[in-house]
């Protein structure tokens, strides 16, 4: 996977995700928004079989870069927390 910065200001950060879709895209999102310090998380993807998604996010609080390492770190968080589960099954 890969990032690309297209917009780094103040309070709005916009880049693209090469290798992704929509199963990630809305995994981050969601994990986005649950920070109250985030009042935008979307993404948009404009062909499902050439587009790179286009993530928009916007705080009200803090630097965009910030949530985005929150959340990342909330969605290797559950995604342990899943695996641990998914083998004590076995």
């Amino acid at each position: 996977m890969e990032i690309i910065v297209l917009k780094n200001k103040a309070n709005k950060l916009t880049f693209e995700l090469e290798g992704v879709g929509h199963t990630f895209c809305n995994a981050l999102k969601n994990e986005l928004r649950e920070d109250s310090n985030v009042s935008i998380a979307t993404y948009n993807i404009s062909h499902p079989l050439q587009a790179k998604p286009k993530f928009f996010l916007e705080t009200s609080k803090g630097k965009p870069v910030d949530a985005l390492q929150k959340a990342i770190k909330g969605l290797k968080k559950k995604n342990s927390e899943f695996v641990k589960e998914f083998n004590s099954m076995k």
